[in-house]
């Protein structure tokens, strides 16, 4: 695995490990370059640390970018491109000005479907690591079991 020195591995109070940086980064910028391999639906991969491309099309981050954690209020998120042909890219770019020290995260933003409970700890946490637009169809389908 590639080290990036701007960035470091740490025990996380949002849940087991996490990544912080080691130095300021401004808005805009781009944290890291994500090193990794593109699988489909049916690939045998170990499938914890991807980034989802598109349907059946995900990013496996094989550096320290795999351990940063979900949040509902990030400070980070991942920018993803499929070439023509067919490779694809990742980076991870600052939402907003990120402190050395901070802990870096970004909005998972999982389909209902595969919605898990959030400890992101944010005020504005979901309670689900769950895409925001797919929230109310969540309620919807819990109104509908009762």
């Amino acid at each position: 695995m590639p080290l990036l020195k701007d960035l470091r591995v740490v025990r996380s109070s949002i849940d087991g490990y996490g990544v912080v940086a080691m130095r300021t980064f401004a808005a805009g910028e781009v944290i890291a370059d994500v090193d990794g391999v593109a699988w489909r639906d049916g690939d045998a991969v170990d499938d914890r640390y991807s980034l989802w491309i598109e349907d059946g099309l995900y990013f496996d981050m094989v550096d320290q970018t795999r351990w940063i954690n979900h949040s509902c209020d990030p400070n980070a998120g991942p920018e993803t491109d499929v070439a023509d042909d067919g490779a694809v890219s990742a980076k991870i770019v600052a939402l907003r000005a990120i402190t050395a020290g901070e802990e870096i995260n970004y909005d998972y933003a999982f389909p209902a479907h595969l919605a898990e409970p959030c400890r992101c700890g944010s005020p504005q946490c979901r309670g689900l690591i769950i895409d925001e637009d797919e929230v109310a169809a969540v309620a919807t389908a819990r109104a509908s079991l009762r």
